[in-house]
């Protein structure tokens, strides 16, 4: 990552779209300067992944109240789900048995990649997962 990122939309990981939700919390502290003022999305995967923690937490349909309107994150729209995403993005990048999205383990990572190529903008993430992904633009502050 470049010392000043651009401005162009970016896509968030979950680890720091959900840290936006947690007031004070030092991830989103520490990311604020990557996302700050750009337009964001999240892939369906994330948010699907924050619905359910929310459910999880709050044993409540109504869970969500912390991704109401109000919320920092409100200006993120989801995208990713799509022929082209499942076909020409998110398989390809699954297939290598040496890439670590190889693993079972990381399929919803794959499909939160997989939204950043097919819309061809950076994927801002603390998760090193990412790094060495083809064709994956990432802004990380994660140690190497």
């Amino acid at each position: 990552m470049s010392a000043t990122p651009s401005r162009e939309p970016i896509v968030i990981d979950t680890d720091v779209f959900s840290a936006q939700l947690v007031k004070g919390s030092a991830l989103s502290e520490r990311y604020a300067p990557l996302v700050a003022g750009r337009k964001a999305f999240v892939s369906f995967q994330t948010a699907a992944e924050v619905r359910y923690g929310a459910l999880v937490r709050d044993g409540a349909a109504d869970g969500c109240g912390s991704l109401m309107p109000s919320s920092p994150t409100s200006r993120s729209s989801t995208a990713g789900q799509s022929w082209s995403v499942c076909t020409r993005n998110c398989a390809p990048i699954a297939t290598p048995p040496d890439m670590p999205l190889h693993q079972q383990a990381h399929n919803a990572d794959r499909w939160i990649a997989a939204t950043a190529i097919r819309l061809g903008i950076p994927l801002v993430s603390n998760d090193r997962i990412f790094k060495g992904v083809p064709g994956l633009k990432l802004e990380t502050l994660s140690d190497d």
